[in-house]
């Protein structure tokens, strides 16, 4: 590699205001898709932490293969995307309306033993789906349910109504 190849290797083929631009269009793009659309098929990671993961490998993968003309190009929207995601990690921890605008909000899905299927239908969960949910968590029934939510994370919470706590039945093991 010669002197002049490896100097064009570091220099700017596009400005780096546009760079920061395109970053920040992107990831709040991206962001408000994934906060308000597809809430229940992040899981238990942070929606900002799955797209922080997928534009910097996008980014990244550019900088690195020569989508991009040099390394700096992608430095400096790499450095943009993870600069968005610390800044709005630091603003929801420091502000409560920043933690609620960024995280969704809990979703009742039973209430006082009452299945709410317009809850679940907004969600596009079925019946089946939350039974199992119910299952995993000890519960076969879901009158003994004050409330089960499904969370920000996705995940699916439940609490029994008082006095109706079950307990865990193990099956025995047929081989003793």
């Amino acid at each position: 590699m010669t002197a002049h190849e490896l100097i064009n290797l570091f220099t700017f083929t596009m400005s780096p205001w546009e760079l920061l631009i395109r970053g920040t269009a992107m990831y709040w793009f991206l962001f408000l898709i994934f906060r308000f659309v597809l809430r229940r098929d992040v899981g238990s990671i942070a929606i900002s932490d799955v797209l922080l993961l997928v534009i910097v490998a996008d980014a990244s993968q550019n900088a690195m293969a020569g989508e991009y003309k040099s390394v700096a190009d992608g430095m400096v929207l790499v450095g943009t995307i993870v600069g968005w995601n610390y800044a709005l990690d630091w603003a929801a921890f420091r502000f409560e309306s920043v933690h609620r605008f960024l995280e969704p909000p809990k979703l009742p899905l039973i209430r006082h033993g009452q299945v709410l299927h317009r809850n679940l239908r907004q969600e596009f969960l079925s019946l089946d789906d939350l039974m199992s949910e119910l299952r995993k968590q000890g519960v076969d029934d879901v009158r003994v349910v004050r409330h089960a939510y499904m969370e920000g994370d996705g995940h699916i919470s439940v609490l029994r109504a008082r006095g109706q706590e079950q307990e865990s039945h193990r099956a025995e093991d047929p081989v003793k």
